[in-house]
C-alpha cells in the first residue's frame, strides 16, 4: 500500500500538538521534572553527599557548604549551595572567577571541581524551586549588572545546574588562566557567548532538549578527555 503524506489538517494537528506540549513542559512539566528527578537523585547519591561531606571536614578547616549569592528567575537574589571547594575567605581575597592553579582552591576542592561534584547540593536549590536541572547558570549580582536589556531576558526562566553554556566552557577555568587578563576577558568575551547560548536554549525549551544537555553533560564528564585532564 502506497505511503500517503499526511494531509494539511493533520500536519497542522501534529504542530498544535507540539505547541501545546511545549506550552505546558514550560509552565509545568519542567518543574515536575525537576522535582522528581532532583529528589530521586538526593535520595540515591546521599551515601556520596555523606562521604564528600566527611572529606571536606578533615582535610580543611571551616564548613562543609559554601553559599553564595547569585541572581535568579526575574531577577529575585538567592542563596546557591555547593560543596566548598575553597579556602575560607576565599571570596574576599580574590576575584569572583578562579582560574586553573588557582591557590585559593583547597587539594579536594580540586577534585571535586574537576569531577563537578561540587556542584551536587545545587540539587536542593532545585527542591526549593531556586533552580532548575537545565537552565542558563546563575551569574554574580556583578556580572548581571552589565546585563543589556536583551540578555537580561535569560532572567525569564528559572537558572540550571547545566546548561548549553556549561558544556561548551566545561574547561572554563584553563581558558581563563590563559588570558593576561582573565577578569576582563570573562566579562567581555565569555559572559557574552554565554548568554548568546543561554538565550538560544529559552527558544528551544522542551523536554527532549532538557534531556539531551543532561545526557551531554554527563556524556563530558565521563569523556576520556575528562580523565585525562
Amino acid at each position: 500500500m502506497p505511503f500517503e503524506a499526511p494531509s494539511v489538517t493533520e500536519s497542522e494537528a501534529f504542530a498544535d500538538l507540539a505547541h501545546e506540549s511545549a506550552r505546558f513542559y514550560r509552565r509545568k512539566g519542567k518543574r515536575i521534572f525537576d522535582c522528581v528527578v532532583a529528589a530521586l537523585m538526593l535520595a540515591l547519591i546521599s551515601p556520596i553527599l555523606v562521604f564528600i561531606s566527611i572529606i571536606v571536614k578533615i582535610t580543611s578547616p571551616g564548613p562543609v557548604f559554601y553559599l553564595q549569592e547569585r541572581v535568579g528567575q526575574g531577577g529575585r537574589h538567592f542563596k546557591i549551595i555547593k560543596f566548598r571547594s575553597m579556602v575560607v575567605g576565599a571570596d574576599r581575597n580574590g576575584p569572583g572567577i578562579t582560574c586553573a592553579g588557582d591557590a585559593r582552591i583547597t587539594w579536594i576542592g580540586r577534585i571535586l571541581r574537576h569531577l563537578k561534584l561540587d556542584e551536587l547540593p545545587q540539587l536542593w536549590n532545585v527542591l526549593k524551586g531556586d533552580m532548575s536541572l537545565v537552565g542558563p547558570r546563575p551569574e554574580l549580582p556583578l556580572y548581571v549588572a552589565s546585563y543589556d536589556q536583551r540578555q537580561r531576558a535569560v532572567l525569564s526562566v528559572r537558572p540550571g545546574i547545566t546548561d548549553a553554556a556549561s558544556i561548551a566552557y566545561r574547561w572554563e577555568e584553563q581558558l581563563l588562566s590563559q588570558s593576561p587578563a582573565p577578569e576582563t576577558f570573562y566579562r567581555e568575551v565569555v559572559v557574552p557567548q554565554k548568554l548568546d547560548l543561554n538565550l538560544s536554549y529559552i527558544t528551544r525549551m522542551s523536554l527532549g532538549y532538557d534531556l539531551r544537555l543532561l545526557l551531554r553533560t554527563a556524556g563530558s564528564l565521563l569523556s576520556v578527555e575528562n580523565i585525562k585532564q
